[in-house]
């Protein structure tokens, strides 16, 4: 179903900002601009700052200059400025969905839930800054401790580098930033080149509630460009930590590029959805639609793979067909919208292809395969065989394929045969078959009756085998930000 588009209206005057980017203590002048598009109809909405790698070195060097600075700060002023930043953003809202909205093409209804999300991340940040300390140790249960003192505490990481995907721009670099400052870290903040401008907005709340609480603004800096940039800020010798959202081939890149740096990788994944034999199949229909399609099938634990087994994959496939009609296609400004542009012409081109692929490997076309306009229909796919990226790999697009196997045990076996682990989930009334979902999946996350996108922002996130490494959230990113410090004093 294509809904009627609003009337066009423009973008907020932008830059809301001052130009240039915020490298040391103030807003640099940027040596390049880059048009960023509206997907949906091409239209330039703004010409964005670029920067180079020059600005990339200096910016972490001004935050080398300024570590021992911030992770000085005391703790009730890092928490102050982080809940003072989640007022900001609150009160930003429409301005910021409206900004994402633009640049990222992602329907309105995902934004709202991205800014929510957002909030709700600083919110926990400051929480967790209660929460950062150590211990004592009973060094005497040695022998050769009698007489000693013994604690350990938690200490910044040092200087910090967060690149944040297209899909979800300041939700992700929220990830990066809050726990960054939560931890007494400078961070250095490097956008998506297609999405820079409402995480630049973001860094300018971050930065004058740094100022008004007398901290040091540079704490929080930001570097945009491209490849050069990334390498630049992840090859550097002062940074301590690289925390990258992004594909599995960049960030296994990243990897190698920042060692021995830490390196906290979200990366790419297939989710699976499971549907056992006496699952809900209205509720397992309703999850793969809303779990499938939301964000314009743009998000790394949408679901990908449907493993039915076969006494219901029939029915399963009729009842997700059927919903898949009254799905709305067009403009993301409508608040109808649940589907739309994906973020280039590339990137549709790319889907477009594995799906063309997939059919001439075998694949039966359920349900959509076409385009409306920049739009891909949302699709789905049965029988794709393996080798196929449409199954194989992450499709990062509105497409699902579905397939048949005999029992549950199978089911786990496909799902397990991926190099991927991000997020999976399981529809059944068995509580046994639950919890062997949760034991044998390999998986950073397992969900039970619910979609495998169900993340929450409080709670540990990440993947296993490629989809990444360390653990996001404010509490579990905290700790990948700090380090134990042992300390043993004879008195």
């Amino acid at each position: 179903m294509t809904t009627s588009p609003p009337p066009a209206y423009p973008p907020s005057a932008y830059p809301p900002h001052p130009d240039g980017l915020p490298v040391g203590d103030t807003w640099l002048p940027a040596p390049g601009r880059r048009a960023v598009v509206f997907p949906y109809d091409g239209s330039e909405i703004a010409r964005a700052p670029v920067g180079d790698d020059v600005l990339a070195r200096q910016a972490v060097e001004h935050a080398a200059g300024l570590r021992k600075r911030v992770g000085a700060l005391p703790a009730h002023t890092r928490r102050h400025v982080l809940g003072e930043v989640a007022a900001a953003l609150t009160d930003a809202l429409p301005e910021l969905v409206e900004l994402l909205v633009l640049e990222t093409g992602k329907p309105r209804v995902d934004c709202d839930i991205e800014m929510l999300r957002t909030v709700a991340t600083w919110q926990a940040a400051a929480d967790e800054v209660a929460h950062l300390h150590g211990e004592t140790v009973p060094l005497d249960l040695q022998p050769s401790g009698e007489g000693l003192f013994g604690f350990w505490t938690r200490r910044p990481v040092g200087v910090v580098v967060g690149i944040a995907g297209f899909n979800y721009p300041v939700l992700l670099a929220s990830h990066k930033i809050a726990p960054a400052l939560a931890a007494g870290c400078p961070v250095i903040i490097k956008p998506a080149p297609a999405t820079p401008l409402a995480t630049l907005r973001l860094v300018q709340l971050v930065r004058e509630r740094l100022a008004a609480a007398g901290a040091p603004v540079g704490a929080v800096q930001l570097v945009t460009g491209g490849e050069e940039v990334g390498r630049a800020l992840t090859t550097h010798p002062e940074v301590a930590a690289v925390s990258f959202t992004g594909s599995a081939a960049v960030g296994h890149r990243i990897a190698r590029d920042a060692a021995p740096r830490k390196v906290i990788l979200e990366l790419g994944s297939n989710a699976a959805l499971v549907v056992a034999a006496d699952a809900d199949l209205d509720a397992a229909a309703d999850a793969v639609v809303r779990g499938g399609y939301y964000a314009s099938g743009q998000a790394c634990i949408s679901v990908q793979r449907v493993v039915a087994v076969a006494a219901v994959a029939a029915a399963l496939e009729e009842k997700i067909a059927r919903r898949l009609r009254t799905v709305a296609v067009g403009d993301p400004r409508d608040p109808a919208t649940r589907v739309s542009a994906l973020i280039d012409e590339a990137a549709t081109e790319r889907v477009t292809d594995w799906v063309h692929r997939a059919r001439a490997a075998g694949a039966r076309l359920v349900a959509g395969g076409d385009r409306e306009g920049r739009c891909l229909t949302p699709t789905l796919l049965a029988d794709v065989p393996d080798g196929q990226p449409a199954w194989d790999e992450e499709i990062f697009g509105p497409v699902v394929c579905l397939r048949a196997v005999p029992d549950l045990e199978t089911a786990y076996d496909v799902v397990n045969a991926s190099r991927y682990g991000l997020h999976a989930a399981v529809f059944t009334r068995d509580l046994g078959a639950a919890f062997r979902a949760v034991e044998e999946l390999e998986a950073g996350g397992v969900v039970i009756n619910e979609v495998p996108g169900y993340r929450s922002d409080i709670a540990p996130y990440g993947g296993v085998k490629d989809s990444g490494i360390g653990r996001e959230g404010p509490r579990f990113a905290i700790g990948e930000l700090t380090v134990t410090r042992m300390a043993v004093v004879r008195p």
